[in-house]
């Protein structure tokens, strides 16, 4: 296994780099531009602006690379990330703010994609399960530690601000410094809707929810724990525990799911995750243990939902079709990010801080119904049929090529006897 990892130490290093980096200024933006006075609204523009741009660079970064070739191209993204992130600084206002979290969307998405290509060129066919494995938790720790080191200091200097640019510059340097060849073009992906609905209609619907819900919550989280009095440390270990349970819950319910109808699994996790969200909005929560013992819970059902719907679109359709399917769901996903924030920020705006979970429990109810209904037009995939459930980091780290690196997409891959 460490002959495996060795070669590509570099490659995960630089995709920590980048990890660390999106953390800090994922959170740094929404406590800043809250203390600056900005709208809910104009805070969940952030989000859609980030989503706009991750989408857009997912479909548009393969295109570039193969132009100019994966180094030049990693360049490109770092130097957009570090000039997003200090001219966030230079210029404090929504209206700059929004399309410069966009072009750090892009530039993120293009980054991930080319490290991931890179690594996925590198690793052994029969050691792909494992590599992934440690490339989503280390991740996972990077994205936890670059949001945890708020803790430290004072959100309303510009200290955040630079470190996030340098740990986006220091992503630049394994690419830069690699001599090794140049792996092979990047995944392009395609939105079929038609053939994704009549693969799995509840992938297509649970995923656009999804999209939706976790989005709100993951861009406008922070602004809620501000609005209701909270310090920074208390939103910081509010978001980051989401996050960790999230990752943690998917063992049990990756098991769960293997051994029974996984669309039971989503309506348990939907359910759960709405009475959080009733919780939320009716109590009204003010304790910071209460907060974060709810929110915990909160994040294990959200962040376990999307490799669940993907493990169950792909019990749909043949092994060779891996990475068409859950690429496309992911441009999904990305869609449903695009409105969440919208309609999230709105909500806080008109009706206060503790409404951000209005949108995400009609979401959680129409998933939960739709998969119901589902159960009822469609028998369960035969346990001898279905393929290994994949745990996966938060989708918002995810990209096409992340799906390329998936064990399941190896075309040796089989279903579980």
């Amino acid at each position: 296994m460490f002959k495996q990892i060795i070669p590509i130490s570099a490659l995960i290093l630089g995709s920590a780099f980048l990890m660390a980096a999106g953390g800090i200024n994922g959170l740094i933006l929404p406590l800043r531009g809250s203390a600056e006075g900005f709208s809910a609204f104009s805070l969940g523009m952030l989000g859609t602006g980030w989503a706009v741009g991750y989408v857009l660079g997912c479909i548009l970064v393969p295109g570039i690379v193969t132009r100019v070739g994966h180094v030049r191209s990693f360049s490109v993204m770092a130097g957009v990330a570090v000039m997003s992130v200090l001219l966030s600084l230079l210029i404090i206002h929504p209206g700059a703010w929004i399309p410069l979290r966009a072009l750090a969307g892009f530039s993120f998405a293009g980054g991930a994609m080319i490290v991931e290509s890179w690594i996925s060129e590198r690793t052994d066919p029969s050691f792909r399960g494992r590599v992934f494995a440690t490339y989503t938790m280390v991740n996972l720790a990077a994205t936890t530690t670059g949001q945890l080191l708020l803790i430290i200091g004072d959100s309303s200097g510009y200290f955040f601000f630079v470190l996030a640019a340098i740990f986006y510059a220091c992503s630049l340097f394994p690419t830069a410094l690699s001599t090794t060849v140049a792996p092979q073009p990047l995944v392009r992906p395609k939105l079929d809707i038609k053939s994704l609905w009549l693969n799995s209609p509840i992938a297509v619907v649970a995923v656009f929810l999804v999209g939706l819900s976790n989005s709100s919550f993951g861009t406008l989280a922070a602004v809620y724990g501000q609005q209701i009095g909270l310090d920074v440390t208390s939103i910081a270990l509010m978001v980051s525990l989401t996050i960790l349970t999230g990752a943690l819950f998917q063992l049990p319910v990756g098991w769960l799911s293997d051994r029974t109808d996984r669309r039971a699994v989503l309506i348990g996790l939907a359910t759960v995750a709405g009475l959080a969200d009733l919780f939320f909005l009716i109590m009204q929560p003010r304790d910071v243990t209460v907060i974060l013992i709810t929110a915990a819970i909160f994040g294990a059902m959200i962040f376990a939902m999307y490799p669940v719907i993907v493990a169950h679109a792909n019990d749909h359709a043949d092994k060779n079709s891996f990475l068409k399917i859950s690429s496309g769901l992911l441009l999904v996903f990305g869609a449903g990010s695009i409105l969440g924030p919208l309609i999230g920020g709105g909500m806080m705006a008109l009706l206060g801080p503790d409404f951000l979970f209005a949108p995400t429990l009609l979401a959680h109810l129409i998933m939960a119904g739709f998969a119901a209904w589902r159960m009822r037009k469609r028998a369960a995939v035969e346990e001898e049929k279905k393929g290994n459930f994949v745990s996966s980091s938060t989708v918002r780290m995810n990209t096409p090529e992340t799906a390329a690196m998936d064990p399941r997409t190896n075309e040796d891959y089989t279903p579980r006897s």
